[in-house]
């Protein structure tokens, strides 16, 4: 089993992943469905990126790359200097758990759980003490906001409030990157100004940012667009004011 330990100790100079003709495909009974095509992609630390495109040219698929929750059909993909296709699905998934924090559309909540309860969740699965786990949540709850609404349940709390919530539990494990698939889609213009501010100050903090959005105010706070189309990158823009 790779040693993962080293794999992500690398300077901050160099590219946090590389991906050089990345390709997915998915079989569909007798077809083959080309999702991604020769993706070459190189993205540094500490970099804000949004990935944009119409519905079906990939985003989503190349998100999951990234995230190490499916694998590439062929080309290559290193992350932190490691290649993907040596890691087995044990490895993979302490990459998810330790280095990688994720943030979904649909906030992905547990209901039984509070505030705190939930930004727990992956600091569970890493072994932290109880202690020391409910007292990083409560500090990351206060950061997002939620200072006072630490003992509400998801059913108690505004759409922004929840995904304010899983930008938490992203962060709870100070990972390396912080993966966002639509953050601002099931949000209030106001909701979703406030999830921005949280991103544009985890950018100022040196997190690196990698944003799957239709959300064009998202593209004007990044440093650079990436605009997919039928699975190839079709366009690179950079925010010369970012």
């Amino acid at each position: 089993m790779t040693e993962l330990g080293t794999a992500f100790d690398f300077d901050a100079e160099s590219p946090i992943l590389v991906m050089e003709a990345l390709c997915k495909n998915y079989q569909l009974g007798s077809v083959q469905l080309r999702v991604l095509r020769e993706i070459d992609l190189t993205i540094n630390s500490g970099e804000y990126v949004a990935i944009m495109g119409p519905s079906g040219s990939g985003k989503s698929t190349l998100l999951n790359m990234i995230g190490c929750l499916d694998r590439p059909s062929s080309g290559e993909y290193l992350l932190g200097g490691q290649s993907v296709a040596d890691l087995d699905d044990d490895e993979l998934s302490m990459i998810r758990g330790a280095r990688i924090g994720f943030v979904f559309q649909s906030f992905n909540l547990i209901a039984q759980l509070n505030v705190v309860e939930n930004i727990e969740i992956p600091m569970y699965y890493q072994g932290w003490s109880e202690r020391d786990s409910e007292e990083r949540a409560r500090e990351l709850a206060t950061m997002v906001g939620l200072g006072d609404r630490v003992d509400h349940r998801p059913s108690e709390l505004s759409g922004g409030q929840q995904q304010r919530v899983a930008l938490a539990r992203a962060l709870s494990n100070d990972p390396l990157i912080i993966l966002a698939d639509e953050p601002t889609g099931n949000l209030d213009s106001q909701s979703g100004a406030d999830i921005l501010e949280i991103l544009d100050r985890l950018h100022g903090e040196g997190k690196t940012l990698i944003v799957v959005t239709h959300d064009e105010n998202i593209a004007t706070c990044a440093e650079r667009v990436i605009r997919l189309f039928d699975g190839r990158i079709a366009q690179e823009e950079f925010n010369k004011e970012r």
